[in-house]
Order: structure tokens, then sequence, then C-alpha cells
């Protein structure tokens, strides 16, 4: 009898200890993003694909980045990266339809991430008319989003991945209303995450205000707490890297998270650059 009446109490404990813990908050987790410029595809020349597509691996690899945004890429050098990032999927359209032209991709850690939702829009006049382009832009300027629930701590957020023109600068704004508009219309409280190579120095264009002051974005390069070499260009044009204030490459917040953490990743210069451009990353911690 008295064996009984333990084997239950402790069988009570069990079960309430269990509600207690199901009840407790979610301990709040970080994640690293990244936006990666990966440079379009050449098979000859200096700086072609073949040269330069392990060192893109091996920087996100280095980097440990949960989610990347790439800016530029075919469909055959995604591929290439699909193979080689074990860890990672992605998700993509070519900005003239289907897998033809270049993608803003999104590469995320399947053991991390499931997608809840995706969609593509073009920055112009025309946003869900696949290859349109407006406002003088000289090439095609799209956005491809995922909304995300991060399955270690059931939260969700949205992921924005976008490249704005290299020489409109109407295009730039345009394409910087447009997607604060867009944002706006989700009417949603989940944090919001904006990657991309938007073609436009940090605080020194209309594009970049129209982002942080009317959508309301912050700059992690202002809120983290940690900053790596801030002082760099993210532009290299396939030569050294150099001090400057040319941070044409961002990643932008909005809603409940913080940055802990923001880098511009500088390349090992002895040997080939997997980019024209610098990976810029952020660690991020959503409430």
């Amino acid at each position: 009898m008295a064996h009984t009446i333990v084997r239950t109490i402790l069988l009570l404990a069990l079960v309430l200890y269990s509600e207690v813990q199901a009840q407790k908050p979610v301990a709040p987790s970080t994640l690293k993003v990244m936006s990666f410029n990966i440079r379009y595809a050449s098979n000859f020349g200096a700086n072609s694909w073949p040269k330069r597509r392990s060192g893109v691996v091996q920087v996100i690899r280095d980097k440990k980045a949960d989610l990347i945004g790439t800016q530029e890429g075919l469909h055959h050098q995604l591929l290439y990266m699909d193979k080689e990032l074990k860890n990672h999927k992605w998700i993509g359209v070519g900005r003239e339809g289907g897998n033809k032209g270049e993608f803003m991709a999104i590469f995320y850690r399947t053991d991390r991430f499931k997608p809840l939702e995706t969609r593509h829009f073009w920055l112009s006049n025309t946003p869900e008319v696949v290859g349109s382009a407006s406002w003088g832009n000289s090439v095609k300027r799209m956005v491809t989003w995922v909304r995300f629930r991060d399955l270690k701590t059931n939260k969700e957020f949205y992921f924005w991945n976008t490249h704005f023109d290299h020489r409109s600068q109407p295009s730039r704004e345009k394409s910087a209303q447009l997607i604060v508009s867009r944002v706006n219309a989700l009417k949603t409280k989940l944090p919001v995450i904006l990657v991309g190579d938007f073609n436009a120095v940090a605080k020194a264009n209309r594009a970049y205000d129209t982002l942080t002051d009317q959508g309301a974005f912050t700059d992690s390069f202002d809120t983290a707490k940690e900053k790596v070499n801030a002082g760099w260009n993210t532009f290299n044009s396939f030569r050294k890297t150099e001090k400057g204030k040319r941070r044409i490459d961002w990643v932008l917040t909005k809603g409940p998270l913080t940055t802990k953490r923001t880098e511009i990743v500088l390349f090992d210069e002895s040997k080939q650059l997997p980019s024209d451009h610098q990976p810029v990353t952020a660690i991020v911690q959503i409430k």
C-alpha cells in the first residue's frame, strides 16, 4: 500500500513538473543573417566563377550564417552552393522569370527554420508582372521574401532580400518606397529583416532615408552592441578592400528584435577574392 502511494505521488509530481516546464516562456535565441552579393558567373578571366565558387561557400561556412540573402546568383551558381552547403536549402526565382536571370535567393538552415510563406515581386510600377521594370532601370530588379518559423524558439519572422539598381537614383528611391508600402501592407507585428545590395551609400542616399525614416527600419550598424570592421567599404571591385564610407550592402531590421553584433566580412586578400562585394552579417535576437 505504501509503495502504491509513493508511486502515485511521484507520478503526480512528474506531471506537475512537465506542465510547469511547458508553461515557461521560450528562452530567446540568436540567429546570424548575412547579405552577400556573390557576383554573377563568368566562365573566363581572372575572377571567373570556377575560381571563386569555393571561396563563396567557405565564407558562409566560416561565418556560420543561418540565413543568407544572396544577390546576382545565376541558377547554376545557386545549384553549386546548394550542393556544397549541406545544411541549407534555398528559395528564389530568376528576375527574368523561372530560372532565367539573376536571383535574390535566400538560403536557410533546414534544421533551424521552416518556410511558411514565400513571395516575389518586381521593383516597378507593376510589381506582380514578372520581369517588369520602371523608373529608368537598366536591368530588372526584384524582391524575394519568406516568412519563417524558428524551430528552436517557435517564433516567426520575415526575411526580405533585394538588389537595387546600380545606375538610376530615381529607381533606388522608388524601390525603397515600394518596399516600405509592401512591408506596411503586411500589417504585422512580427520582426522583419531586410538585406540586400542597395547600390546606395548608407546615411548618404534618399533610398536609405526612406527605409530608415518612413519605413522605420533600423540599421544594424547603428544598433548593434558590437561593430566589426564598421569603417570599411562593402564594394571592392575585385581589388584590395579599402576603408571608407561606401557601405552599400545593408542589414536592416524592424519590429521586436535586437542586434547583438554586426560585421563587414573582410577577405583574405592573399587569395582569390570570392566576390566584388564584402558580405555583411548581423547576429540578431528575436524578442
